[in-house]
């Protein structure tokens, strides 16, 4: 009797404690084109069975914010919940000219540089709902660009804690150390969110840093 209802006053405890705990907001941030939800869709494809969002060689695919709740990570038999959510990439200038590079017929153009634009504004709004924000960078490109320090220079402003992300380190021309000089106050991890290449270090970095979450 008396195990029952200690084991009773326990549970009440710890459903108490957790019940109001709610996910871990976890945003990705970064210039078109870096991988961003190559990144996010890898994960949820690994851990929930279904992708995030559509990729294409086209900047500014994600033009809208887009986010998966309840993604339970798993890690050395650790288990996390998040709610993941996916921005549009982040850029200075947007011309619609950059889009007819693509072959994207002018009309359709000039609708997706606006769309582009107002994505950049929500994306900066979303950051005051951010608990931690993965930054991700393609290592084949210079990284002392205006776009990643006001990118950086948000989130410092903010106090979010930040993970940085080097992605497409199967590219011969990626240069992780670059990104890292760059930005030595941060912890920066090399991927191919393509491939899968170094995700368990990911994952380990993620885990780490959700200590840093207030």
């Amino acid at each position: 009797m008396v195990i029952k209802i200690l084991t009773n006053f326990f549970r009440r405890i710890f459903s108490g404690m957790f019940k109001d705990k709610k996910d871990i907001k976890l945003g990705f941030y970064g210039p078109p084109n870096a991988g961003k939800t190559s990144l996010a869709n890898r994960i949820c494809k690994d851990f929930t069975g279904e992708e995030m969002g559509t990729v294409s060689k086209v900047p500014h695919e994600t033009r809208t914010v887009q986010f998966k709740e309840k993604v339970e990570i798993e890690y050395k038999g650790k288990i996390m919940i998040f709610k993941m959510i996916d921005t549009p990439g982040i850029a200075t200038k947007i011309d619609y000219e950059d889009f007819l590079k693509y072959k994207v017929k002018k009309k359709e153009a000039k609708t997706r540089a606006k769309e582009a634009t107002q994505g950049v504004i929500e994306s900066i709004k979303w950051l005051d709902d951010m608990d931690m924000v993965v930054i991700v960078l393609d290592a084949t490109e210079n990284p002392y660009n205006q776009v990643n320090i006001t990118i950086i220079g948000n989130l410092v402003a903010r106090n979010i804690p930040v993970l940085i992300v080097a992605n497409k380190i199967d590219l011969k021309k990626a240069d992780v150390k670059k990104i890292e000089s760059a930005f030595p106050e941060y912890e920066v991890v090399g991927i191919s969110a393509k491939h899968g290449n170094n995700l368990e270090e990911f994952y380990e970095s993620v885990f780490k840093l959700t200590k840093k979450v207030k």
